[in-house]
């Protein structure tokens, strides 16, 4: 699929985004890795992190960027950018590359104008002092100086990439924050979601039940805490 085949903004299917997006509000990546767990789906994308400590979460569909060395003559870095719609997390794969940068400065500030909610790179970033700045959520696999100009380019756009170990389709849901990142398949998304609420319901009552004086065994024991996430 190219970016001119994503879908738009008022089109049926970006209607039925938005939706599965609302369903992960008030999730973390805990509740929703816990999920995944108990449904037995793989989507924590190890050796990911954020750039810095967010106290929101970021949810949003994955508009999939694929880079690969770069050709003679180079072809393009970022001008796909253009073709990201507002709310949509930008997932770049690199390879897992450490020694040049697929983002920067200048991504970060159009990322910003443009309502994107968040950059998840298997790669390196740069200019992150901007994105700091700008509290733009960036989450990497590092970050480095070099630009990736001459020496990677995109190869394809809203295609299956790879994060770490995850495959990571377009339109998937992303859900994002200090501790990480976790993809969730988006024919699975309602599944996820369901199942992460109830944890999450679990675990508040027992921290509610802690607050009152119980102590952490018998709060754990009365609510069930160590099956919450055994596969079903």
């Amino acid at each position: 699929m190219t970016a001119q085949d994503s879908p738009r903004q008022d089109s049926p299917q970006a209607d039925e985004t938005r939706d599965l997006v609302k369903l992960f509000e008030g999730l973390d990546t805990a509740s929703v890795s816990d999920a995944l767990d108990k449904i037995g789906l793989h989507g924590q994308a190890l050796g990911i992190k954020p750039l810095r400590d967010y106290t929101d979460v970021v949810i949003g569909p994955a508009f999939t960027v694929k880079y690969v060395p770069a050709a003679t003559p180079a072809g393009t870095v970022g001008d796909y950018i253009d073709d990201v719609k507002p709310g949509d997390v930008v997932v770049i794969e690199n390879d897992g590359r450490t020694d040049c940068t697929v983002w920067g400065d200048i991504l970060t500030q159009y990322a910003g104008i443009h309502d994107i909610a968040g950059t998840v790179i298997d790669g390196v970033c740069r200019d992150v002092n901007k994105a700091i700045q700008d509290n733009y959520a960036l989450f990497s696999a590092g970050r480095f100086m070099r630009t990736g100009k001459d020496r990677v380019e995109v190869e394809s756009v809203n295609t299956t990439v790879t994060i770490g170990t995850v495959r990571v389709e377009s339109q998937d849901i992303v859900v994002a924050d200090a501790n990480g990142v976790v993809f969730v398949p988006r024919k699975y998304a309602g599944k996820v979601a369901q199942t992460a609420h109830k944890i999450e319901s679990v675990e508040m009552a027992i921290r509610e039940r802690i607050a009152a004086g119980d102590g952490i065994r018998e709060a754990r024991e009365k609510l069930g805490y160590h099956t919450l996430q055994r596969k079903l």
